[in-house]
């Protein structure tokens, strides 16, 4: 069964660095006056001294030379000005003119992630979806590959489902008509082809295991359509491996469980299929979803790339992933009313697993013995407390497998195994 996620606020208590304080010393240094110690003069000799007379060696200077003086000192003053002037220009951060003060001053942002941006943002593209010429929706999408005269574009599945015609357009305005390579609904991944040319850009390809959370991170969208593509939004990594309930309709059951990341940059109608960035611009997720409440804010989601890249290399050989199935058709136990409708009883105190509505003939479940009315509790070891767990734990299989199946009927426990078929 899988568990739910509880989330964890993180604390992180700063280190704080008191700065050494250098004291000054109190110490009162005493001036001390020092007094001239008289030397008693020599005794004069009885003999008449000679008084002998020294020349006086102070010359006066010679007046060219002092003229040359005063005009090299002028002449290194008036330079030194010079520079310190022409620096102290250079240096300005405002000019005016007119009355106006503007300011010439250089941007050095540290947190900018214009150079990321620029690394991606000719790669993402406008999808737009048309039906019988009419546009019925828009999304984004990205180039993620070049080969063979083909550059291929990765998207969602949701986007292009209802759409008989792609185009896809270009930061520089070219669009182009594209081919629907293959999509897959359960991974909500579909790949797109255009005809190549020297001014397609492709994406880089990151790995979002490399990733932590609280990184930076951003994503380039088309919110609304083409009128505001190139849309950046900037956030976090707010946690990795979330397992989200995923409804493929309107009804209130979900239908799957997608593993996906969660970030709080702004995910907006149009942005589904647009990349989720580092601050390197390297693709590490897909936007796909967001969270709707009116109690809930900045919660977006992304498949990580490295899972939409293995299902789009299925998708370019493929045109679709073949998927495991075991022949059933299959109700929570909490849709009491289509249970009552179908005659199925749950035993008391039974609260999780799925109730097989009908079982198809010849197939894997049928083969195994399982029968309308059983409640499949475990699958390969797994519990299943759900619809949507079910199909998350089976399509981690492939076809013709093995399968240990848990069940109960009328009450009693029961496990079969059986081979997995393949869906068509």
């Amino acid at each position: 069964m899988i568990k739910k996620i509880k989330s964890r606020k993180l604390h992180s208590k700063d280190n704080v660095i008191e700065p050494e304080v250098i004291k000054a010393s109190t110490a009162n240094h005493t001036s001390h006056q020092t007094k001239n110690t008289n030397y008693d003069e020599p005794k004069k000799s009885n003999q008449s001294s000679r008084e002998t007379k020294i020349p006086d060696q102070k010359q006066d200077m010679n007046p060219v030379t002092l003229i040359i003086l005063v005009i090299v000192l002028s002449l290194i003053s008036g330079c030194l000005g010079a520079y310190f002037m022409l620096i102290t220009h250079e240096n300005s951060t405002t000019t005016t003119s007119g009355g106006v003060t503007t300011s010439t001053a250089k941007l050095n942002e540290t947190n900018s992630i214009s150079e990321a941006v620029e690394n991606v943002y000719d790669a993402v593209v406008v999808v737009e979806v048309y039906n019988d010429n009419q546009l019925v929706s828009t999304g984004t999408g990205f180039v993620y590959k070049k080969e063979n005269g083909k550059a291929y574009l990765m998207t969602n599945n949701h986007v292009i489902s209802d759409g008989k015609m792609i185009k896809v357009l270009f930061t520089d305005e070219t669009e182009l008509e594209a081919t629907i390579v293959g999509s897959d609904v359960y991974s909500d991944i579909a790949v797109l082809s255009v005809k190549d040319s020297n001014t397609i850009k492709s994406a880089t390809m990151g790995d979002s295991s490399k990733s932590k959370v609280g990184d930076t991170v951003f994503t380039v969208g088309s919110p609304e359509g083409s009128d505001y593509a190139g849309t950046v939004t900037k956030g976090v990594l707010s946690a990795k491996d979330r397992l989200v309930e995923v409804a493929l309709t309107n009804n209130q059951t979900s239908d799957y469980y997608m593993q996906v990341l969660q970030t709080d940059a702004a995910i907006n109608p149009g942005n589904s299929g647009g990349p989720l960035c580092n601050t390197n611009g390297e693709v590490i997720g897909i936007t796909n979803m967001k969270l709707v409440d009116d109690t809930v804010e900045g919660m977006g989601f992304a498949i990580p790339i490295e899972e939409a890249l293995k299902v789009a290399e299925v998708l370019e050989t493929e045109g679709k992933i073949i998927r495991p199935y075991i022949g059933i058709s299959m109700l929570d136990l909490s849709n009491s009313y289509y249970l009552w409708q179908a005659g199925i009883m749950v035993p008391d105190g039974v609260e999780e697993g799925i109730a097989i509505y009908s079982v198809e003939n010849n197939s894997p479940a049928d083969k195994a013995g399982l029968k309308k009315g059983d409640i499949i509790t475990n699958l390969a070891g797994k519990e299943v407390g759900s619809l949507a767990e079910f199909r998350y734990e089976l399509y981690k299989h492939n076809p013709n497998e093995e399968v240990e199946v848990t069940y109960l009927r009328e009450g009693k426990e029961q496990t079969t195994k059986l081979i997995l078929g393949k869906s068509e």
